[in-house]
């Protein structure tokens, strides 16, 4: 598992930043308010983990805002690859921990 703590950042791929913002209405810095979520919970992704290890983080933004986002850690720096709200499934699993 990685430590998030040992991060310097992130890095922001343009394509992904407008991707997630059309696509889901999810702007880039909500995306990082969730890495400061007390309640952040962090899972492998091992279906798309074969170049690179790649994670599931369920947070909350500053404004109560839930998503789901996919992302990796590339020179020190998470890379955002995707980012949405959460699915009820997915904000119970992040509610009962």
């Amino acid at each position: 598992m990685i430590n998030l703590l040992q991060l310097t950042g992130f890095d922001w791929d343009d394509g992904n930043t407008n991707k997630n913002w059309t696509k889901h209405r999810v702007d880039y810095k909500e995306c990082e308010e969730i890495f400061n979520d007390n309640f952040l919970f962090i899972l492998p992704d091992n279906v798309h983990s074969q170049k690179e290890n790649r994670y599931h983080a369920l947070g909350k933004t500053n404004h109560n805002r839930f998503l789901f986002i996919s992302f990796t850690v590339r020179n020190n720096k998470i890379r955002i690859i995707s980012a949405r709200d959460m699915n009820k499934k997915e904000r119970k699993i992040y509610e009962q921990r």
